[in-house]
C-alpha cells in the first residue's frame, strides 16, 4: 500500500481554503476545511483518508443476540425440580422461567404475554416442563434443546387455572379452576379431554355453598385411579376416577393451603389457615384423627390452642430409617409480629425453625425416588425467597445451608454501576480468585450441590472477561464472566475507609445524601496497572493500589474545593501557569484570579470548607487485594455543598487522576498526593484569553476569529470570551461556553452569540441527585440581542436570568492520552483530553517531570493547551488511533506490588508501556481522535486537529453509552441509544455498520448500566437482581449454541422398587389402571370448543434446529429411543408369556373339573 504522509496533504488542504471557518457542515457539524459534509455523515473533501485506511468491518460481522442472563430471578413465583434430570426451574411474575443445573447451565425463556407464572410441573425424565401462567394458559416447554422454546399452548377461555398436577410417567395433566372443576389435558397433543370432575358432582348434593376454588390434586400413591381434590373451603374430595364418583369427602372448618400425602396412601395431611396441620385416615374420614397447631401457644384450660399465621404449604416426607418429616413454611404466632419468615422442620419430636431474611415464595423437599408410593428419604429442601435461593440439608441434624455456586447475590445491595473487560490480562482472574477466596465463610455443608444437572463445556470463546458491579452500599464486586458463566472473585467494601456516620451528626456534614450515602457511582479500572478508582455518590474519589501482603497503614486524604462561582486554585501557581509562548500574557491574568479567589476561601475555611464524609484517621489494617491510596473528597464551599462527580480518568503511568462535575475539573497527583488543579470549567478556556482581551466589539471579534483559524473545527475560544476582571464578584464575572445551539450551527460564533448562561444564583439550591450528562438534553432559547446586551455588562441584574442560571457546563467525560495538545506540535505529549455537557472539548498538557527519579519529588504541570474542538450534545467518550487506524491505549505503568517484601532498588524502578507495540513506529506521524457526543461523532486528524468525518448519530434522542471496541482485530464504534437502537460505526470512517432497534429503554436502570467491552459483547441491568448479556457479534451469535449449556442428558429412570407379593396383591390395582381408555377420546369423547384453544408453538422448528446441534446427540436420542423400544417389546413379550401361562392354567383347571364330574349324576352334585 503507497504511504503518504497525510498531515502535510490534510494541512495544505486547509492552507488552500482560508474561507473555510464559513464553510457549515450539511450534517450538522463543520466540515473538513473547505470540503462539505456530506449528509450522510462523512467528510468528502479530497484527499480524505479513506483510501489510506483499509477498514475490514462491514456489516456482515454484526448480528445481535442475548446470550445469558445471570443473577436471581427477578419477583419469582413458582418453583420445580426434575429429581431424575437434576434441575431446577423457576418461574416469575414477569413471565420468566429460569432453569438451572450444575454451575454454568443456566438457561432463561421467556412468555411472550408476559403473564405471571403461576405453576411449574417438569415431564421427569422426559426434558419437557409445562408452565401455568396467570393469562390461563398452559404451555409445554421443550428442553431437549439449548434454548428452549414452546411446543403447544392451551388457552382456557371460560375458566382460571389455579392448580395442575401431573403424576410420575403419565401423559395426562390434571387442571384444577377457580370455579372449583378439574379438567384432563393430554401433554402429546395438548388437546383437552371430555373427562371432566365438576364441583357439583364432587361434592355432596345436600351441600349448599359453593367449595372455593380448587387448591391441590394428586393422586393416590396407592392407586393411581384415585384422585384427591384439595377446595379451598376446606373439602377434600376422594375421587374415583374409573368410577366417576366420590368415594370419601372430608370436611374441615377452616380453609385448606396445601395437601400431602404419605407413601403408602393410607394417610394425608393438610395445612390451613389458622396455622394448623390435620392429618387424616382414609378409613375414617369423618374427622382428622390428628390434629395439631405446631407453633401455638397451649391454653391452660385445656381449650384449643391459639391459632397462628396461615401454614402456606406442607410436605410430608418418609423415611425407612427414621421418622418422617413434616416440613412446612409459615405457622407463626400471630404475637410475634417482628419475626423473620420461617421454614419449620418437624422430625419426630425435634422442631427446627429456620428463619429467612426474605418471604418464602416455595419450597420443595428433594427425595431419593421419583416413585410416590416408596419411601421418600428427604435428602434437601430448596427454599425460594423473594430475593434468594437457599437449600438446607437434611442429612445433618443441624440443617445446614449448602454454599450456592451460582451468582444470585448481584442485588445484595442494589448495582448502581457497571463496567464489563473483555479480552483483559489472563493472570488477573487467579490472582482476584486468591485474594477473594479468603474471605469465603464457614459452616457450610460439606455435601455437593444437590442441583447437579445438564451438562457444561467451556465452548470456543477462551479469552478472560471481568465484570465489575458496583452497590448502594458502597461494595464493588469482581466477577469471574469467562465463557459466559459468572462466578465472584472478590468484593471490595469502599465505606471502610470513612468513619461510619453517626445519626446526630449527619445534618452538620452529609447533608447531600440521606441514604446510602457511599453507593459507587462510577468506577475506573486499569487492568494492566492494576489501579482501581471509585468515585462515590457523595463527591469523593478513591484510588486504590492492588497488593497481595497485608498491611497496616493510615489512608492519604486530600480535599479539593471546587465550586461554581469560586475558581480555586489550591495548588502553587507556578504548576498551573502554561509552558507555551504566551504565558507571560497570561501570567497577570491567573494571579489577579487566584489572589481574588483565595481571599474567598480562607473566610470559606472558617465557615464550612468539611468534606461530606470524615475519612479515618486511625492507622487501618489492609487485607491483601485492593489496598486505599488515597481519598479525595469534594468539600463544601461558602455553605453550598460539593455537587457528584460526572466524570472520572485515572492513569498509572503519569500518576494522575482527574474528575469533573458540573462546577468543574480537579487533577491531582496520587504519587505526590497533591492537587495539581482545581478550577472551574469556564477557567479552562483560560488559554486563549490573550487573543480575546483586546477587541471590545461583537463585530471586532468575529472578524478577529475568521483570520487566527482557518479551520472552523478548532476555534480556540473565540466564541468563549472570559470577560473576567479581578475585580468582579463571583456570581457575575464569566461568559459562558456556547450552548447546543451554538455548537450545533456550521458557522462561527463571537462571545456576543453566546448565553451568559452556566451559573447559579445566589438561592439556588443545589443538585441532589447525580444525573449523567447523557440525561440532561441542554437547549437553551436565547436570542443574539439578549446576549449582546448582556455580553460584557458586569452588573449584578445580568445575573438573574433564569435561562443564565440553570444551565452549568458539566464535565462530562475525561481521558489520559500521548497525543497533539496543539496545532504545530511534531510529536505526541502527555494530555488530558476534557469534554463538556454543551459539546466542547479541551486538550490540557501535562508536563512531566523527564525521570523516573524526579517524579516524586518534581511538581507535574497541567496547563490549558488553548485546543478547542465542538460537538453537538454532551461529550460522551473519547478514543485514539494510530496513522494506520489502529486502537492505541493510553500509557500505564506495569503492575508492581507496592507492599513485596524482597523488592531491591533495581525492581523499585517503575516499568511503564507507553503505547501499544504495533502503533510504536507511527506515533510521530499523526493520528485520529475519535470523539463521540450525544448527538454525533466526529473523527479529527491531529495534530491539524481537521474534521476528517462526521457522523450524526441522532436528532431526536441522544446516546446513552458508546464505547470504542475491538472487534475481529479491528475497531469500530458503539453506541446505545435512549430510543432502544444499538449502533455500530466504522472507524475512522464513521461508517453505520450496523442499526438496530433493540432495547426500548423502560427504565432508567438500562441506561445506567448499559455497557460495551471488546469482541462483541455488552450488557445491562434488566432487572434489579439480573445481568443480561448480549452480543453484537456474527460469529459469537454463530458460536453460541456450541457455548450454552445442556439442559437434558440421558439418565437412566431408576427402577421401582419391587412391591413384594402380598402388596402386590392387596395394595389396589394401582398397575392396571389405563389413563388412555379412560381419558381417551373414544372413551370420553371431545372437549368442548369454547372451553380452551389450542396453540401451536414455534418450539417445533427451533427443536428440529437445537436437535441438529450434534451427530452425538442424535445417536444418543436414536439409542434411547431403541432402549424403550425394545424395553416396551420386552415388556409385551412378559405380558403374552404371562397369559399364554395363565390360560394353560385356566385349561388345566377346566379339565380336572370336567374330568371330576363326568361320570356324576345330577342328583349326586
Amino acid at each position: 500500500m503507497k504511504k503518504f504522509n497525510f498531515r502535510k496533504v490534510l494541512d495544505g488542504l486547509t492552507a488552500s481554503s482560508p474561507g473555510g471557518s464559513s464553510g457549515g457542515g450539511s450534517g450538522g457539524g463543520s466540515g473538513a476545511g473547505g470540503g462539505s459534509v456530506h449528509p450522510g455523515g462523512t467528510a468528502g473533501a479530497a484527499g480524505t483518508p479513506r483510501d489510506e485506511i483499509q477498514e475490514t468491518l462491514t456489516s456482515d460481522y454484526f448480528q445481535i443476540c442475548k446470550t445469558v442472563r445471570h443473577g436471581f430471578p427477578y419477583l419469582p413465583t413458582a418453583l420445580a425440580f426434575d429429581p431424575v434430570q437434576k434441575i431446577l426451574a423457576i418461574g416469575t411474575r414477569t413471565g420468566a422461567i429460569r432453569i438451572l443445573g450444575r454451575p454454568g447451565v443456566d438457561c432463561y425463556c421467556q412468555h411472550e404475554s408476559g403473564a405471571a407464572v403461576l405453576q411449574l410441573q417438569f415431564l421427569i425424565n422426559e426434558g419437557a416442563l409445562v408452565s401455568a401462567s396467570a393469562d390461563d394458559a398452559l404451555h409445554l416447554w421443550n428442553l431437549r434443546q439449548k434454548r428452549p422454546a414452546i411446543l403447544h399452548s392451551l388457552k382456557f377461555n371460560r375458566e382460571r387455572i389455579t392448580y395442575c398436577h401431573l403424576p410420575f410417567q403419565s401423559k395426562w395433566l390434571y387442571v384444577g379452576t377457580e370455579r372449583g372443576n378439574t379438567h384432563i389435558v393430554n401433554i402429546e397433543s395438548f388437546i383437552l379431554s371430555g373427562y371432566v370432575i365438576m364441583w357439583n358432582k364432587a361434592i355432596e348434593l345436600s351441600t349448599k355453598t359453593h367449595p372455593g376454588p380448587v387448591v391441590h390434586l394428586s393422586d393416590s400413591p396407592r392407586d393411581e385411579g384415585k384422585l384427591l381434590i384439595g377446595y379451598e373451603n376446606g373439602t377434600v374430595v376422594f375421587w374415583d376416577l374409573r368410577s366417576k364418583r366420590a368415594d370419601l369427602r372430608a370436611y374441615y372448618d377452616e380453609a385448606i393451603h396445601s395437601v400431602a400425602w404419605h407413601h403408602e396412601g393410607k394417610q394425608f395431611m393438610c395445612s390451613h389457615s389458622d396455622g394448623s396441620l390435620t392429618l387424616w385416615n382414609l378409613k375414617s374420614p369423618n374427622r382428622p384423627f390428628q390434629t395439631t397447631i405446631p407453633h401455638g401457644k397451649i391454653q391452660r384450660d385445656g381449650k384449643k390452642p391459639e391459632s397462628c399465621k396461615p401454614i402456606l404449604k406442607v410436605e410430608y416426607k418418609t423415611c425407612k430409617n427414621s421418622e418422617p418429616f413434616v416440613i412446612f413454611s409459615g405457622g407463626l404466632s400471630y404475637d410475634k409480629a417482628c419475626r423473620r419468615p420461617s421454614l419449620t422442620i418437624m422430625h419426630g419430636k425435634a422442631i427446627t425453625v429456620l428463619e429467612m431474611d426474605h418471604p418464602i415464595v416455595d419450597f420443595l423437599t428433594l427425595c431419593e425416588t421419583p416413585y410416590p408410593n416408596e419411601f421418600q428419604e428427604p435428602y434437601a429442601v430448596v427454599v425460594l425467597l423473594e430475593k434468594d435461593l437457599i437449600v438446607v440439608d437434611l442429612t445433618q441434624s443441624n440443617f445446614p445451608i449448602f454454599e450456592n455456586p451460582y451468582p444470585i447475590d448481584i442485588h445484595e445491595s442494589p448495582v448502581t454501576c457497571t463496567e464489563y473487560f473483555a479480552d483483559c490480562p489472563p493472570d488477573l482472574i487467579p490472582v482476584l480468585y486468591s485474594v477473594g477466596a479468603k474471605h469465603k465463610k464457614q459452616g457450610y455443608s460439606n455435601k455437593e450441590w444437590p442441583i447437579s444437572g445438564g451438562a457444561w463445556n467451556l465452548g470456543a470463546q477462551t479469552y478472560p472477561e471481568i465484570i465489575i458491579t458496583g452497590h448502594a452500599d458502597g461494595s464493588v464486586k469482581f466477577w469471574d464472566a469467562s465463557a459466559i458463566t459468572l462466578q465472584m472473585l472478590y468484593k471490595l467494601k469502599t465505606s471502610k475507609v470513612f468513619e461510619k456516620q453517626k445519626l446526630g451528626e449527619g445534618k452538620a456534614t452529609a447533608e447531600i445524601v440521606e441514604e446510602d450515602p457511599f453507593a459507587v457511582q462510577m468506577i475506573y479500572w486499569c487492568p494492566e496497572s492494576r489501579i482501581f478508582c471509585v468515585a462515590g455518590v457523595s463527591a469523593y474519589v478513591v484510588v486504590y493500589r492492588f497488593s497481595k501482603h497485608e498491611v497496616n497503614t493510615e489512608i492519604a486524604s486530600l480535599e479539593v474545593r471546587l465550586q461554581y462561582e469560586v475558581e480555586d486554585i489550591i495548588t502553587p501557581e507556578p504548576e498551573i501557569i502554561p509552558p507555551f509562548p504566551d504565558a507571560s500574557s497570561q501570567l497577570p491574568s491567573l494571579k489577579s484570579l487566584s489572589g481574588s479567589t483565595n481571599t474567598v476561601a480562607c473566610e470559606g475555611t472558617m465557615k464550612d470548607s468539611i468534606p461530606c464524609l470524615s475519612v479515618k484517621t486511625r492507622p487501618l489494617r489492609m487485607p491483601p487485594g485492593y489496598q486505599a491510596d488515597l481519598v479525595i473528597q469534594l468539600v463544601w464551599v461558602d455553605g453550598e455543598p460539593p455537587q457528584q462527580i460526572t466524570s472520572l480518568a485515572v492513569n498509572s503511568a503519569y500518576g494522575l487522576v482527574a474528575f469533573g462535575n458540573c462546577n468543574g475539573l480537579a487533577v491531582v497527583d496520587f504519587m505526590q498526593k497533591t492537587v495539581l488543579l482545581s478550577m472551574g470549567t469556564l477557567d479552562l478556556y483560560g488559554s486563549s484569553d490573550p487573543y480575546q482581551r483586546q477587541p471590545r466589539s461583537p463585530r471586532k471579534s468575529k472578524q478577529f476569529a475568521a483570520g487566527l483559524t482557518e479551520l472552523s473545527d478548532s476555534p480556540v475560544s473565540l466564541e468563549l470570551e472570559r470577560c473576567k476582571s479581578p475585580t468582579s464578584d463571583h456570581v457575575n464575572g464569566h461568559c459562558t461556553s456556547p450552548t447546543s445551539q451554538s455548537c450545533s450551527s456550521g458557522k462561527r460564533l463571537s462571545s456576543a452569540d453566546v448565553s451568559k448562561a452556566n451559573r447559579r444564583g445566589p438561592g439556588r439550591p443545589p443538585f441532589r441527585k447525580a444525573q449523567s450528562a447523557a440525561c440532561m438534553e441542554i437547549s437553551l432559547p436565547v436570542t443574539t440581542e439578549e446576549n449582546r446586551e448582556n455580553s460584557f455588562s458586569r452588573s449584578r441584574s445580568s445575573s438573574v436570568s433564569s435561562i443564565d442560571r440553570d444551565s452549568k457546563e458539566a464535565i462530562t467525560a475525561l481521558y489520559f492520552m500521548e497525543s497533539f495538545a496543539r496545532k504545530n506540535d511534531s510529536a505526541v505529549s502527555p494530555c488530558l483530553w476534557v469534554g463538556t455537557g454543551l459539546g466542547m472539548v479541551l486538550i490540557l498538557s501535562l508536563n512531566l517531570p523527564a525521570s523516573d527519579d524526579l517524579r516524586q519529588s518534581e511538581p507535574v504541570m497541567v496547563s490549558p493547551s488553548g485546543t478547542v474542538l465542538t460537538l453537538k450534545g454532551a461529550v460522551l467518550t473519547f478514543a485514539c488511533l494510530d496513522c494506520m487506524g489502529t486502537l492505541t491505549h493510553p500509557p500505564y505503568e506495569v503492575w508492581r506490588d507496592p507492599h513485596s517484601a524482597d523488592d531491591g532498588e533495581k525492581t523499585r524502578k517503575r516499568k511503564l508501556v507507553m503505547h501499544s507495540p504495533s502503533s510504536s513506529q507511527d506515533m510521530g506521524d499523526h493520528q485520529f481522535a475519535v470523539i463521540c457526543s450525544e448527538k454525533q461523532a466526529k473523527v479529527f486528524s491531529l495534530p491539524s486537529q481537521t474534521c476528517l468525518y462526521v457522523h450524526n448519530i441522532t436528532e431526536t434522542s441522544f446516546l446513552l453509552r458508546a464505547d470504542v471496541v475491538t472487534l475481529c482485530n479491528s475497531v469500530c464504534l458503539a453506541c446505545f441509544c435512549a430510543n432502544g437502537h444499538i449502533m455500530t460505526l466504522s472507524l475512522p470512517s464513521l461508517r453505520p455498520l450496523l442499526d438496530i432497534n433493540y432495547l426500548p429503554v423502560t427504565d432508567m436502570r438500562i441506561a445506567r448500566t448499559f455497557c460495551f467491552t471488546n469482541e462483541g459483547q455488552a450488557l445491562y441491568l434488566s432487572s434489579p437482581t439480573e445481568i443480561q448479556r448480549l452480543t453484537y457479534s456474527q460469529e459469537m451469535c454463530d458460536n453460541l449454541q456450541d457455548m450454552l449449556g445442556d439442559l437434558f442428558t440421558p439418565v437412566e429412570t431408576p427402577e421401582a422398587q419391587n412391591r413384594g407379593f402380598l402388596k402386590g396383591l392387596f395394595g389396589g390395582s394401582g398397575q392396571a389402571f389405563d389413563r388412555e381408555e379412560l381419558f381417551g377420546e373414544a372413551t370420553a369423547g371431545k372437549a368442548s370448543r369454547s372451553l380452551a384453544q389450542h396453540i401451536p408453538g414455534s418450539g417445533g422448528i427451533e427443536g428440529v434446529r437445537g436437535a441438529a446441534g450434534g451427530v452425538i446427540g442424535d445417536l444418543t436420542r436414536a439409542r434411547i429411543a431403541l432402549d424403550e423400544r425394545g424395553q416396551k417389546l420386552g415388556e409385551l413379550d412378559e405380558r403374552t408369556a404371562s397369559m399364554m401361562a395363565s390360560a394353560e392354567a385356566f385349561s388345566k383347571h377346566a379339565h380336572e373339573v370336567m374330568l371330576k364330574y363326568k361320570d356324576k349324576k345330577w342328583y349326586q352334585f
